[in-house]
């Protein structure tokens, strides 16, 4: 009996040690990823920005509710304000080293890009805005370290909705990334759920095939590639899944290699976390999907859990039933002078 505690005790010390032998891999390979300089990793992140308009009417776009005679009453300080609340918080992002890229979604021009950049750093983001046939006015854009990133090419990809309602443009840019790698982004804002999710579900599919249609025509298999945006979408929906082909990536079980497209926001939705917070229920409609280049390629590899949905302390409400989300500009009609009804993503590579 004394042999077989002593046998059971031996097994049991064993497996603990084993265990902490493991453990402490697993936390050394994080303090090493966490402590890894910002120059050896690519940090691409996405933010809808939540009506980033100026002050100015224009008489071609429905901007009615963002001038100052409006009842939000959208002056210059409220426009300011706007500007460095995200300019503070995008400064935050990248271990406060800032993204390197970062997609933008309801932003009303080029001017309003330029002035967030400016407030960034106008010596070091650049941008690139293309004016959407949106009714409303707002369109898609990227900044990006113009010391990291050159941009060889861009241009807008037309979503062709079945009721001829124009939408936004996919934003498509080409860099060139420490002077070697090249790399496809495509910056979305796909039709929204008004009328409800699966009435409104055809609109999105349309802008899933349109941008497929676009990477299988134009792009290669092994190209890196990052699709960012509002998607309006879960991860798990058909305009995902089925008309984009994007596999849910959940590190733990990586899917077998079909169309070379990988959701790695799918871990944290699974796991009942999201980006946009709606009566109660947490969506994950702002995504960030790459090709198998930016996974283990020639330049790039992607570590399980480095995709993260950003939350300095700062811009999340702190209580009531809105705990948990972005501080908004406004809350109705209500002036809250925030930042977001969406958190923003981002997710860091590492160089080879």
């Amino acid at each position: 009996m004394c042999q077989f505690y002593i046998l059971s005790i031996q097994k049991n010390l064993t497996a603990m040690k084993k265990l902490l032998v493991s453990s402490l891999a697993i936390i050394s390979l994080f303090l090493f990823l966490s402590n890894l300089p910002v120059e050896e990793s690519l940090f691409i992140s996405n933010w809808n920005v939540e009506n980033l308009f100026d002050t100015a009417d224009d008489p071609l776009k429905d901007d009615n509710d963002f001038l100052p005679e409006s009842e939000k009453v959208w002056d210059q300080l409220k426009y300011e304000t706007k500007i460095k609340n995200l300019s503070k918080a995008i400064a935050a992002f990248n271990r406060e080293n800032g993204p390197d890229i970062l997609g933008l979604e309801e932003v009303e021009n080029a001017e309003v890009v330029k002035d967030l950049a400016a407030e960034l750093g106008e010596k070091e983001y650049g941008f690139v805005h293309m004016e959407s046939p949106d009714n409303r006015g707002i369109d898609n854009a990227l900044i990006y370290k113009s010391s990291r990133l050159k941009v060889i090419k861009y241009d807008g990809l037309k979503v062709e909705l079945e009721d001829g309602y124009p939408t936004r443009l996919i934003l498509w840019v080409k860099f060139l990334f420490n002077g070697n790698a090249e790399l496809n982004v495509f910056v979305n804002h796909w039709p929204s759920r008004r009328g409800g999710q699966s009435e409104s579900e055809s609109g999105r599919i349309r802008a899933a095939k349109t941008l497929r249609t676009f990477i299988d025509n134009n792009l290669q298999k092994d190209d890196a590639i990052v699709i960012i945006g509002d998607f309006n979408d879960d991860p798990v929906n058909m305009s995902i899944v089925s008309a984009l082909n994007a596999v849910r990536f959940d590190c733990d079980s990586l899917n077998t290699y079909t169309d070379g497209l990988y959701n790695l926001a799918y871990k944290k939705f699974k796991s009942g976390e999201g980006s946009y917070l709606y009566r109660g229920n947490w969506n994950m409609l702002d995504q960030i999907i790459v090709s198998d280049e930016l996974l283990n390629g020639k330049y790039f590899e992607f570590h399980c859990d480095d995709f993260q949905i950003l939350k300095p302390e700062f811009i999340i409400t702190k209580d009531g039933k809105y705990k948990g989300a972005s501080i908004p500009t406004f809350g109705g009609r209500t002036y809250l002078g925030g930042f977001s009804d969406h958190l923003p993503i981002g997710a860091r590579f590492i160089l080879k």
